[in-house]
């Protein structure tokens, strides 16, 4: 079984959207004395990362081999016999994927996401319509989903090598990780043995399963402990991958223009950010293909806690960005944020978060299917 480097307690990164064109000034250095001296008091409840917070949230351990086969009938090299080679040729693949387009890793991450937040990691977020019913792909908040291409890329080597065997929900699952260790973030262990689904879920994820661009921090904290039995905590550290992630202008201008009708931009926006992003998006109804994300020096790209020091100083982009400094989450926006350790107390988290994530409701064993091509169910005989 191939890793991107050893599965470390560590390391990784998540969500995303596309190319680079705005640059964002960073307000706040991550780890600034007054950020620091900000959380210093939140470190010490869990100064040792063991204690239970008040929350309930307690410090992470990654999971046992036997128990999570046993719980999900996921298992570490599922494929060591079927195709031994298979984990190192997903890895192999996205390497290449992404040194053509480095955007490539944040899509793969984002598509991840919206694949396993509707009835689990089972690929059904990849397929397209069948006998003209809608598909989760066109469902509102996976429109602008990209990566579909760089999955049937990868899926196409794999059946050169291995008619058959490899499911599209592994190979995402697979891709996902290594292209977050390749922008920069840890990586952590992946569990086989995924089926694919015959079928894509529209309604669900048409319906809210997936949180919008604007929602509130409760809408945001619900939407996850419905899908996931995430906590606070888990959430938080989730939301940071939106550190590597860019964002299209149209979901943004209502807050810089015109938000909830008021005519005036969402106050909740530090002014010199609200300057920033309308220069970044050139007109108010959001039709330029600009985009926004959270860069750590100049043009750089990569995962951190930098989003979170962002987030104390009023410069979230999405307003559910923001939002996450509005309640008892703020808590760990300025844990995150409070320098090094924090840093290292985010990767730690995220890292778990994104195996509990990769772990959501698999099709495994009889159930499900194993496609040929990832946009098309296997058709029966």
């Amino acid at each position: 079984m191939s890793l991107l480097g050893p599965p470390a307690r560590g390391a990784i990164c998540l969500l995303v959207v596309s190319s680079s064109i705005v640059v964002l000034s960073t307000a706040g250095g991550l780890g600034s004395d007054a950020t620091s001296r900000s959380a210093a008091a939140y470190l010490s409840v869990d100064d040792d990362y063991g204690e239970e917070d008040e929350s309930g949230d307690s410090s992470f351990s990654f999971p046992d081999p036997e128990t999570s086969s046993a719980s999900t009938g996921l298992v570490f090299g599922f494929y060591d016999d079927k195709c031994p080679d298979a984990e190192e040729m997903v890895s192999s693949m996205v390497r290449k994927l992404y040194h053509a387009d480095p955007n490539v890793a944040a899509a793969l991450v984002r598509l991840f996401f919206h694949d396993c937040f509707i009835h689990g990691c089972d690929a059904s977020v990849l397929l397209d319509r069948v006998g003209g019913q809608r598909s989760e792909r066109d469902a509102g908040p996976n429109q602008s989903l990209r990566g579909l291409g760089a999955v049937e890329a990868i899926k196409r080597g794999v059946e050169k090598a291995c008619p058959g065997t490899v499911s599209c929900a592994d190979i995402l699952a697979l891709a996902a990780r290594d292209s977050l260790v390749l922008v920069g973030g840890p990586t952590y262990p992946v569990l086989t043995g995924r089926r694919d689904s015959a079928q894509s879920f529209y309604y669900d994820a048409d319906g809210g399963g997936i949180p919008p661009p604007n929602a509130t921090y409760a809408m945001t904290l619900d939407a996850f402990a419905r899908r996931g039995q995430f906590t606070e905590r888990e959430t938080v550290a989730l939301l940071g991958a939106h550190s590597i992630g860019k964002v299209r202008c149209r979901f943004i201008a209502d807050r810089i223009y015109n938000f909830a009708g008021t005519g005036a931009p969402d106050d909740s926006i530090d002014p010199d950010m609200v300057g920033e992003m309308r220069a970044a998006c050139g007109g108010g109804d959001g039709a330029a293909p600009m985009e926004m994300g959270y860069y750590r020096q100049g043009r750089e790209v990569g995962f951190g806690a930098h989003y979170y020091a962002e987030l104390l100083e009023g410069r979230g982009i999405l307003r559910a960005d923001q939002q996450l400094t509005a309640g008892s989450t703020v808590r760990w926006v300025r844990v995150y944020a409070s320098g090094a350790r924090g840093e290292e107390l985010f990767r730690d988290d995220f890292a778990h978060a994104m195996v509990k994530l990769s772990a959501l409701a698999p099709l495994t064993g009889s159930a499900g299917q194993v496609r040929i091509t990832c946009s098309n169910p296997v058709r029966p005989n």
